[in-house]
């Protein structure tokens, strides 16, 4: 069984029209079955989760308990769950009440994350519009983490991981007209040192290899198809290298995904969300897993949706939440070796 932390996991819910419950139970089931499930505690809903396991058939008996510092031991018994919280499910349907049980988890989770008593957060998606009906201000999840960690969003750094590739998107959720304006040497520097110091940190990473990606097909093509990769992405390299951090770049987008070229590097840096988002899930769909960088706290997520259109019928794939829990485990144990 692998190294487990110092403190279990805390979970959050998701929203429970989603299908962010049945898969915390389906992981949780797979990984015990494997013996290799770590430490951990659902953050509310014990009845939502029971009710679900007995509708869906899913072998996976629920604990209630009151402090996260007994989930150490009542995982030999089945899933702990924190009590305090709960909800009803309505299937595919999101309601105001759920979405206020999926905020109220995630709030909780993340007081456990930064109070020590969990050494890292899985989040289950939530859905932001739900969210927003209901007041919430957010963009997403990891902009309310960086806000409830006292950070600028700027600071937390999105990385999609799975088994043969991590990838960074430099520029997130902006329309593709946005980017060039976005892009700047200042944000590569800013985001690639965080990515560099998260590998070391959380991934026992010692010498990160990073690789960053041109904007325009072939790289520019010395000036023929734009300009960015002169102006900005090779000056950001330029000054990445001289502070002695290993990269490589403007690597044309349709080279850098390449099976030769993954294993030249151990993080992408991708110029927008699609560049970085596709190749991985193409290649690690139901084992991609959302990290992100550049918090005092361990946050994972699946990643993917609520996926409101198949909650409840049993057909979610786990695969996802089984690697973000068993990612933020293994992040955590990396940490506590690297000193916190």
């Amino acid at each position: 069984m692998p190294a487990s932390p110092a403190a279990p996991l805390a979970i959050s819910l998701g929203d429970p029209a989603g299908i962010g419950p049945e898969v915390i139970l389906g992981a949780w089931t797979r990984l015990r079955a494997e013996r290799r499930a770590p430490p951990a505690f659902v953050v509310g809903g014990p009845q939502l989760l029971r009710d679900l396991a007995e509708a869906l058939g899913i072998d996976c008996p629920i604990v209630p308990i009151a402090d996260p510092a007994e989930a150490m031991l009542a995982c030999a018994a089945g899933l702990p769950v924190l009590a305090g919280l709960d909800g009803p499910h309505t299937y595919g349907k999101p309601i105001p009440d759920g979405a206020r049980l999926a905020l109220a988890s995630l709030q909780w989770a993340v007081k456990c994350a930064l109070s020590g008593t969990a050494s890292g957060l899985v989040t289950a998606p939530v859905s932001k519009g739900a969210l927003a009906a209901i007041g919430w201000d957010y963009p997403g999840q990891t902009e309310f983490l960086a806000d409830a960690c006292g950070r600028p969003y700027r600071d937390a750094v999105m990385m999609l991981a799975g088994p043969s590739l991590r990838t960074v998107p430099l520029t997130v959720h902006v329309s593709l007209a946005e980017v060039p304006h976005l892009l700047s040497a200042e944000l590569i520097l800013h985001k690639a040192r965080i990515v560099a110091a998260g590998l070391r940190r959380d991934f026992g990473v010692l010498h990160p290899r990073l690789a960053i990606a041109a904007l325009n097909p072939h790289a520019g093509e010395g000036g023929q198809f734009g300009d960015e990769e002169a102006r900005i992405i090779a000056p950001a390299i330029a000054a990445l290298q001289a502070e002695g951090i290993d990269v490589i770049g403007p690597v044309p987008g349709d080279a850098l995904f390449t099976p030769r070229a993954r294993h030249s590097y151990d993080a992408a840096l991708c110029m927008y969300h699609d560049q970085a988002l596709i190749p991985l899930k193409a290649l690690e769909f139901d084992e991609g897993v959302n990290v992100t960088l550049g918090l005092p706290i361990i946050r994972t997520s699946p990643d993917h949706g609520t996926a409101f259109d198949i909650a409840g019928q049993g057909l979610a794939d786990p695969g996802a939440m089984t690697a973000a829990i068993v990612m933020a485990a293994e992040m955590a144990v990396a940490r506590e070796a690297a000193g916190g």
